[in-house]
């Protein structure tokens, strides 16, 4: 067990802080299992609500609570006296987003072959495994970049990793038959 995950913070201190309250997910990183997992379903109703706009608002969007995120997952770290503790899941949820910005209906010309539901589940999926696996560079990052730069940059290149594994199945063909418009 790592320092990390033996620290247990006051549910209470975290449910009343602000910050701590939006860099646990609002909640969600209090899970004493898999909460990094548990953080990410907290993506899916912001990706569903957000899927509809245009790329660049998306995009805008997703960036701004990205750079929140850092200041966030910072604070909140070093208000815990921990690097990253398993808890801070605004990186998951970021992540997420970021995982998902391929399959918005003004890219990939809005044909993706399968229901949204599926792109849920593989894209949840994917951003989980390289989030967990941590392949190069992701390790690297991981234990290099440190503050909430860090927190933040090893879910975004692991959401990156799985956004390609997203444009990947979308090939027409690959998963699904082409969809042409009528």
């Amino acid at each position: 067990m790592s320092a990390e995950q033996a620290i247990r913070p006051d549910p209470k201190v975290i449910m009343r802080d602000p910050i701590h309250l939006a860099a646990f997910g609002f909640g969600t990183g209090l899970s004493p299992i898999m909460p990094g997992t548990i953080g990410t379903l907290v993506g899916i109703p912001l990706f569903l609500a957000m899927h509809w706009m245009p790329w660049p608002l998306y995009l805008m969007i997703t960036a701004l609570l990205f750079a929140l995120g850092i200041l966030l997952c910072s604070e909140s770290a070093r208000r815990l006296a921990t690097h990253d503790h398993p808890g801070i899941v605004w990186d998951e949820i970021v992540g997420f987003l970021i995982t998902m910005t391929p399959l918005l209906p003004d890219l990939l010309g809005g044909q993706v072959g399968a229901p949204l539901w599926f792109w849920v589940l593989a894209g949840f999926i994917a951003f989980r495994v390289f989030d967990i696996v941590k392949p190069p560079p992701i390790r690297q990052i991981d234990k290099n970049v440190h503050g909430g730069l860090g927190i933040m940059l090893d879910d975004a290149i692991a959401a990156l990793f799985a956004a390609i594994v997203l444009v990947l199945l979308a090939l027409p063909g690959l998963l699904f038959p082409a969809v042409t418009a009528v």
